[in-house]
């Protein structure tokens, strides 16, 4: 678990994190992948899974998005939803064509 937008990292455990913050009263996780952060990379998936199958509160992926295909992927990895900003900031593909994609892939999204 990282603080100060990822720039300090502390001693606590994210999964451990995860389940005291739901205890707490949380509504949702927004799960920001430092080491996946800005990579392009993908989400990542392994850290998604273990921390979805902990909590009952929906969990919203950031951190690596690099093609529409990562978006799917971090849903079945148990994301209820996706972030991703730089791809959308530098044109690397639209909005629109992330949720064709996810569509495609059997994912319930607007258009």
């Amino acid at each position: 678990v990282f603080t100060h937008g990822g720039r300090n990292r502390t001693e606590l455990d994210a999964i451990e994190w995860a389940i005291n913050t739901q205890k707490l009263g949380a509504g949702e996780i927004l799960l920001t992948s430092m080491d996946r952060d800005g990579t392009k990379n993908g989400f990542d998936g392994k850290l998604l899974s273990l921390i979805c199958s902990e909590v009952s509160i929906p969990v919203i992926a950031s951190g690596g998005a690099g093609t529409p295909s990562h978006f799917s992927e971090a849903v079945t990895f148990g994301a209820s939803a996706v972030l991703a900003a730089s791809v959308f900031h530098f044109k690397q593909f639209s909005i629109r064509e992330v949720k064709e994609a996810m569509k495609a892939d059997g994912i319930t999204v607007r258009l």
